[in-house]
């Protein structure tokens, strides 16, 4: 088979399978919606707790205890990497999804 077949092949399968957009079922989209508005919620909240607690730790291991200190700077990028996973997860499940 050429590049060719195989690709007028691929364009047959997709022009005959449908793609219909998503719809909530009666009843649920509001649920949905709520629930994902209380996780949008916890992951503000647990992001800023996140990034006080690697502060405090970094504000307490100043003196004579630089391993808290550097415990602490190392949980930043943690954090950071939590909350970007939290605001890209939309665009991510719609990238694969689509």
């Amino acid at each position: 088979m050429t590049c060719m077949t195989t690709q007028l092949m691929w364009m047959a399968v997709q022009a005959a399978v449908p793609d219909p957009a998503p719809v909530a079922p009666p009843g649920l989209g509001q649920v949905a919606n709520q629930m994902l508005g209380w996780l949008k919620w916890i992951g503000i909240v647990a992001g800023l707790v996140g990034f006080g607690l690697c502060a405090l730790m970094m504000i307490l291991g100043r003196r004579n205890r630089s391993n808290l200190a550097v415990d602490g700077a190392t949980g930043i990028p943690w954090v950071l990497g939590g909350l970007s996973l939290m605001s890209l997860a939309s665009g991510l499940v719609g990238a694969v999804l689509k």
